[in-house]
């Protein structure tokens, strides 16, 4: 019964969030909190109203930035987005022409690199998996020595096969058990209705039950478990079964695709994309679908950095007022593909974006070189990227999330100089890092807000979300306004105005997770930026503008 009791708690789990997003429906604070300003309200916002002000108070004029966000796709018409998506403007909708001749046609919202003329992935590997269905073969196949001897031809091969084979055994049990849990609890929802009786769940109506069946004992068990829970306590039979049906789904869709991920005979690439895969100079495939099967993830990264307030909805993102969005598909539900990644970076680079994020990440990266490839390109062109740290509670320099802009972890710095690497933070000061939060001082940058945030979902509708993923858009976003007023900023320095001006926390050694030691504060930043990169570079520009006529008074050359 341990295991079944263990499946309970873990339900109750994703009761309980449920929970606290009801409890949380109204709360117009809490929606915002990640804009706040510290110096006022004590709680680590990034201060986005203020920064505003004070760069207005400049009379600094701001430009549209366009902001590639790399991921599961965006809901491009949802009501609190669509005002903020970018269009191409040398492109013709729906006409099925390459208007601009940059190899994709109607790419008029951005593009799809994981679809293809049969329709899009939705679930695909890890690349942990890839790596094991590829390599195993040729380092554990039936000839032993030719094992050895591709091993030691193949030492880098061999080592991330190494990695790879043992994060694979270990996650592909853990996912089939996990699945076969939850399939389980499925199943008996019937007899937890049948042993209510039409009863209302509370512990009292429990205590004289007295199962007759192991799948009656089972049903008992996750019931009693589920009394004690505020979003179960005295439901009716009826409303036990449509919570139990909502609440396990998605478990179910977690773990049933954790099954395909870690499935070494499953690979939906080439009848979908239809692209040569292993050729990594291939660039013109996929489809202007920007949304995909699955925009949950992209389209609340979208919200963070420019989401507008519609209806009753108070959420906004944090470059609202000056950040257009161009959606670049590249996230499946499994691992992003270095191929993919690349060419979504070049893509969005060439077609105007400014500022890229990136919430994805992986252990291994057998395309590393042409993923590094794409980051210097967009350094050449002045690209800022920005990327999240990760979601394990790791140290990065011991736990590498590719992709990474350090080559070797011994490296004393970056091998380019246009990414910003975020970790998350939450809104109580004295439990500031988020506790699933990867880290480290020199590898990662900054911390942002990824807790309890607000944005926009699929279907029109709003939700909390957590992640490096949140922290990640939240300063993108921050750089996206500084851009905006400031557009002669380089990436470098718009990462140091971050880094220097973060507000730093004392409390559980938190300097010591990231070069800032803080969070960020986009009005500092501002301040910092204005001071040092862009208000003394304006002076000098116009002392040069200024001329003296013969009658000695002074004059502006045009």
């Amino acid at each position: 019964m341990k295991k079944i009791f263990l499946a309970a708690v873990f339900l109750a789990g994703f009761a309980y969030s449920s929970a606290q997003e009801v409890a949380n429906k109204d709360n117009k604070d809490l929606m915002t909190w990640y804009h706040k300003d510290f110096a006022t309200t004590k709680v680590y916002g990034v201060n986005t109203e203020n920064a505003y002000k004070f760069l207005e108070s400049k009379g600094l004029k701001p430009k549209t930035v366009v902001v590639g966000v790399l991921d599961s796709g965006v809901q491009v018409d949802h009501p609190g987005l669509v005002n903020n998506i970018w269009s191409n403007p040398n492109e013709i909708p729906g006409n099925g022409k390459d208007d601009d001749g940059n190899g994709y046609v109607d790419d008029i919202h951005g593009w799809n690199f994981i679809g293809g003329k049969n329709g899009d992935i939705d679930i695909d590997n890890m690349e942990v998996t890839r790596v094991v269905a590829k390599y195993r073969p040729i380092f554990e196949g039936s000839d032993s020595n030719k094992n050895k001897a591709n091993q030691a031809k193949m030492p880098e091969e061999f080592a991330m096969y190494m990695k790879s084979k043992e994060i694979f055994n270990k996650k592909s049990v853990e996912g089939r058990q996990q699945f076969k849990q939850f399939e389980m609890i499925s199943q008996v929802i019937p007899s937890m209705v049948s042993l209510l009786n039409g009863k209302p769940l509370t512990s009292a109506n429990l205590a004289g039950i007295t199962p007759t069946k192991q799948e009656d004992a089972i049903a008992l068990e996750i019931l009693k478990n589920l009394a004690g829970n505020p979003e179960f306590k005295g439901k009716s039979p009826q409303d036990v079964q449509d919570l139990m049906t909502k609440e396990i789904k998605p478990a179910l869709d977690h773990y049933g695709a954790q099954v395909k991920q870690y499935d070494l005979d499953y690979d939906p690439r080439a009848e979908i994309v239809g692209d040569n895969y292993d050729d990594y100079s291939e660039r013109k495939y996929g489809n202007n679908h920007y949304e995909g099967p699955d925009a949950e993830h992209g389209t609340h990264v979208a919200g963070i950095i420019a989401g507008l307030p519609q209806g009753k909805e108070v959420q906004y993102g944090v470059a609202s007022r000056i950040a257009k969005i161009m959606s670049v598909r590249t996230v499946p539900n499994g691992d992003e593909r270095d191929k993919d990644v690349a060419n979504a970076i070049r893509y969005a680079v060439d077609n105007g974006a400014k500022i890229l994020n990136m919430s994805f990440g992986k252990p291994v990266s057998p395309g590393k070189t042409v993923v590094w490839d794409a980051f210097k390109y967009a350094q050449d062109k002045g690209v800022l990227l920005v990327k999240a740290a990760g979601n394990e509670n790791e140290d990065v320099a011991e736990h590498l999330a590719y992709p990474t802009n350090f080559k070797n972890v011994t490296d004393a710095a970056p091998f380019v100089n246009n990414v910003m690497v975020v970790g998350a933070s939450t809104n109580r000061s004295n439990d500031l890092r988020a506790s699933f939060s990867n880290y480290n001082k020199k590898m990662v940058n900054v911390f942002a807000p990824g807790e309890e945030i607000y944005s926009t979902v699929p279907k029109n509708e709003y939700s909390y979300q957590q992640g490096t993923s949140m922290a990640s858009p939240v300063a993108a976003g921050a750089a996206a306004v500084l851009l905006a007023y400031m557009p002669d900023l380089k990436p470098e320095q718009i990462i140091e105005a971050l880094v220097k001006t973060s507000n730093i926390s004392k409390e559980n050694e938190f300097q010591d997770k990231s070069q800032a030691g803080g969070v960020i504060d986009v009005k500092k930043a501002a301040e910092y930026a204005y001071n040092n990169f862009y208000h003394g570079k304006t002076t000098i520009q116009n002392s040069k503008n200024v001329i003296k006529s013969k009658s000695g008074k002074k004059s502006v050359r045009k």
